[in-house]
């Protein structure tokens, strides 16, 4: 699995494009979990996060369950955990499960990239 993360439109999926040219993707903003878990890559993650937890979806088990059936996927996320911390208890709560599941995913990825400007950098190798 690889994850890509950076803040809102820094280019992260037209990066990911360019290293997974064959990846069939998929958008976070209105795919199934089965959709997901099908597709080569997923864009706008942070997304799919939000809908799921609105459904009241339990996101702890995500992570293993992206290893177990899609070890390959390619992730594109944005960072939502910086600046302001917002004033809505929703807001924060959503916040807060994307950092969990993110640092998860980073932790179980075999590459993080992250980028800025349009310009990724690897930090993370094994």
């Amino acid at each position: 699995m690889e994850l890509i993360i950076g803040g809102a439109y820094q280019g992260k999926w037209e990066y990911a494009k360019k290293l997974f040219p064959h990846a069939v993707w998929v958008n976070g903003a209105d795919c199934t979990l089965d959709e997901l878990l099908g597709a080569g890559g997923v864009h706008h993650f942070h997304d799919f996060l939000g809908r799921q937890m609105e459904q009241g979806e339990d996101l702890e088990r995500l992570p293993e369950l992206i290893m177990e059936k899609t070890p390959g996927l390619v992730i594109v996320s944005d960072e939502v955990g910086y600046g302001v911390v917002p004033i809505d208890v929703r807001d924060r709560a959503f916040r807060e499960a994307v950092g969990r599941v993110c640092c998860e995913l980073a932790a179980r990825a075999r590459r993080v990239h992250r980028v800025v400007c349009g310009i990724g950098t690897v930090i993370k190798d094994a």
